[in-house]
């Protein structure tokens, strides 16, 4: 049974997109099997990935609805070893024509279970709220990411997505876990990124990955040519970072069998 990872936090900005893309495609050149989720109404994973948003006929909004199944919504992309559930500017609906339906929160958890195993890791990208999107994307998860910014304002509204981390493990998935948090934009220049880092590593010390994101333009430029920063350039700094990641992904889970 694959693993389900959720990149979440409500704040915009923070490189949720950039890491489930480019995370997927560090694991799928360590030759994982990997589903990616775009379960973003803006779609910015699915058009990072090569795949053009206004073309989709079926993606996470018919996965949600349970109008289709998992399987008939998968799309190969041009990253190895990484299919997408694609999104279209229709999933903006969803929270308002979900709202009567029983269990709604656990909608797409119920809609996964046909494909899981057929992955190693399922990654979500989740959209920057706290909303019944992300509700869905934590109860099906088995554990979170949660991308923090080496900036000022970084632990802004933290505290809110961790109160909702916990409400979810009370109500819908006691066996959620904090797979940990990701320090991104990181600029060595700058005083305050390394304020950030020391802050975030002081409050919440084992949960904070080793490995840092660092700002790069490469990994800023990878997303306009529909491409993971691995195939865009492998061999920056950006591509570098992320493959860490994916090692420190693996090696964690690797101890905690």
């Amino acid at each position: 049974m694959g693993k389900t990872i959720a990149i979440a936090n409500q704040k915009g900005g923070v490189g949720k997109t950039t890491t489930t893309v480019n995370l997927a495609a560090a694991l799928g050149v360590l030759e994982k099997k990997v589903l990616l989720i775009d379960a973003d109404p803006q779609a910015n994973a699915t058009s990072g990935l090569g795949i053009d948003a206004d073309n989709i006929s079926l993606g996470s909004y018919q996965l949600l609805e349970h109008t289709r199944a998992a399987s008939e919504c998968i799309i190969p992309t041009n990253s190895p070893n990484v299919d997408l559930i694609p999104a279209h500017i229709d999933l903006v609906a969803i929270e308002i024509e979900l709202v009567d339906q029983d269990r709604r929160e656990s909608m797409l958890k119920v809609a996964l279970e046909e494909v899981r195993h057929q992955y190693d890791y399922v990654l979500i990208d989740c959209a920057p709220s706290l909303g019944l999107l992300t509700l869905n994307a934590l109860t099906a998860a088995d554990s979170v990411i949660i991308p923090i910014q080496c900036e000022y304002f970084a632990l802004e509204g933290l505290g809110k997505l961790l109160n909702t981390i916990k409400s979810v493990q009370r109500i819908h998935n006691p066996d959620l876990d904090i797979e940990g948090m990701l320090l991104t934009m990181y600029d060595a220049r700058l005083r305050l990124s390394n304020q950030v880092v020391e802050e975030v590593k002081k409050h919440f010390g084992d949960m904070v990955f080793d490995t840092i994101i660092q700002r790069n333009v490469r990994l800023g430029e990878a997303p306009s040519y529909g491409e993971s920063i691995i195939k865009y350039d492998a061999s920056s700094k950006g591509a570098a970072n992320y493959l860490n990641m994916a090692h420190e992904l693996l090696q964690k889970n690797r101890q905690t069998v």
